[in-house]
């Protein structure tokens, strides 16, 4: 009887089964249509969740397999890892006959800065150059909160303040506060109204001239005068040597991280050159790793700065494998964010490849990494925030260098916890580890690529440009084999590897040190 009665049951139990299956499938087709935002950016820095489900296959699976079967010689890792040889230049950022700190002061200079770290620093350097064209005291530069990242951080919680002032003392005056006639000059009260002490009409790459005539009056008039915004905005030409040379000493001596950021770096610096390599557990707890090879660049480690987040992806209007999912939503994404003003959008995927324009993607780059000579048992540290695919997009090049660490794979959460969430302290760790890596490669060109040319030049430091239009054209021909893909690489990049070039007019002091802050040796 009991059997009988579950034998009858049975097929009204799959009839309902095929109907929550039927009703979940109708589900998921209708969620785009009523609730759209799911398939949409969720802001600048959050990708979209639909293509997020699109992860790309492997777009060079040919140059792919010849990349994980590769052998590198003794030699060509003697090669790769050695130190540059010296060039004939060396750091030379003191003036031997600089101009003393005046007795007095015009007045008070205040500069906001916007965008990352790195545009900031850039923006630093300058505003002390201003102070010293116009003879003012510098207020402690105000930090605008990154409209990317959302990070709010501010000077002192970047960069040691006290030694910046001091490194400086002896050619210009700087305050971290204002004097309390002039407390009423804040951020909040030139957002609310138009101020006679406020500029914002400093050109980008201003004159010193146009300071003396533009600033100085108000400087005068109410002894205090704010630029905002000040980004880019002081020549790299046509100045004064003693003002090229402060630029340089703000830039590679007196800009520094807080200790708790150095103390961080350098933990993770030791753990990368350790030859048993620490790594953090599942429970938040160092790890000595025993399982790393004897190697020719033991004790070394390579810096991969991998610029491709969904803004990168974005504004470069290129294909990178996701399929018309991705394509769609980041097409949206872009004309959200510049309705229509990304030129590069008026080209094709094989003309931006062609000029080297497109963003080497995670498989890419790990691709021209194994064809320069860096094997599986390469120290690779990944400085990056937030890769555009997640680790999906990574999982590629996590195959081809299985010791890739970061800063979550290397300090326990504790270690991090000062940094944590806070983009632009986690942009200053990283950039204090690449300071110091033995090689540093760019993914592609942007405001951390150039500031590691400068200070690496500047060290004479080995630092890899990509050729991205050679590599677009290697990567568009799908029938390259492994070995002549390699040779290409090899040819393409040997005069890419930090070799001294020296500053064209208008490129920059902080790309390119010499000869402004460097002299013959």
């Amino acid at each position: 009887m009991h059997l009988q009665v579950l034998q009858d049951m049975k097929p009204d139990t799959h009839n309902s089964q095929t109907r929550r299956l039927a009703l979940g499938s109708l589900l998921v087709l209708l969620l785009p249509i009523f609730f759209p935002n799911l398939f949409t950016p969720l802001g600048r820095a959050s990708p979209s969740l639909f293509s997020e489900w699109n992860a790309p296959k492997p777009r060079h699976l040919r140059l792919l397999l010849g990349a994980l079967n590769r052998q590198t010689s003794d030699q060509q890792q003697s090669d790769l890892w050695s130190p540059l040889a010296n060039q004939g230049w060396k750091p030379c950022v003191q003036s031997t006959n600089r101009p003393q700190l005046p007795k007095k002061s015009q007045g008070y200079i205040q500069v906001f800065l916007d965008g990352g770290l790195n545009q900031q620093r850039m923006g630093i350097c300058d505003a002390v150059a201003v102070a010293k064209i116009l003879n003012a005291t510098l207020v402690i530069p105000h930090l605008e909160v990154n409209p990317v990242w959302q990070d709010s951080s501010s000077f002192t919680e970047i960069f040691d303040m006290d030694h910046f002032i001091s490194a400086l003392n002896d050619e210009i005056s700087i305050v971290k506060d204002l004097p309390s006639q002039y407390s009423w000059s804040t951020r909040e009260y030139y957002a609310t109204g138009i101020r006679a002490t406020r500029i914002k009409t400093a050109p980008v790459h201003a004159s010193a001239n146009w300071y003396l005539e533009n600033i100085l009056p108000v400087l005068e008039s109410y002894g205090i005068a704010a630029i905002a915004p000040f980004s880019h905005r002081l020549a790299f030409d046509n100045l004064p040597s003693d003002i090229q040379l402060l630029r340089c000493r703000v830039n590679f001596q007196a800009l520094v991280f807080v200790p708790h950021i150095r103390l961080l770096g350098d933990a993770l610096i030791n753990r990368l050159r350790s030859p048993s390599k620490a790594r953090v557990s599942g429970d938040n707890h160092l790890d000595e790793r025993s399982d790393v090879p004897n190697k020719q660049g033991a004790g070394k480690f390579v810096v991969l700065h991998l610029r491709f987040d969904k803004d990168m992806a974005a504004h470069s209007a290129c294909d990178f494998g996701g399929g018309k999912a991705e394509k769609l939503a980041l097409a949206k994404y872009r004309e959200v964010l510049w309705q229509g003003r990304v030129l590069n959008s008026q080209f094709t995927d094989e003309e931006l490849r062609n000029q080297g324009r497109c963003p080497l993607t995670p498989e890419e780059i790990g691709l021209l990494l194994a064809a320069l000579g860096f094997n599986n048992s390469t120290s690779l540290y990944l400085a990056s925030h937030k890769v555009y695919g997640g680790e999906a997009r990574i999982s590629t090049l996590r195959k081809l260098f299985p010791l890739m660490e970061d800063k979550k794979s290397l300090a326990a959460t504790d270690e991090r916890s000062k940094v944590e969430g806070k983009a632009s302290l986690l942009a200053a760790v990283d950039y204090y580890v690449s300071m110091q890596s033995d090689i540093f490669i760019s993914a592609s060109p942007g405001n951390m690529h150039n500031a590691m040319l400068g200070y690496r030049a500047y060290k004479n430091l080995k630092t890899i440009r990509p050729n991205m239009a050679l590599l677009g054209n290697l990567f568009m021909n799908k029938s390259t084999e492994w070995a002549q893909f390699q040779q290409s690489v090899k040819y393409g990049h040997k005069n890419r590897q930090g070799q001294i070039r020296l500053r064209k007019e208008k490129q920059s002091i902080y790309t390119y040190p010499a000869p402004d802050c460097m002299c013959q040796a």
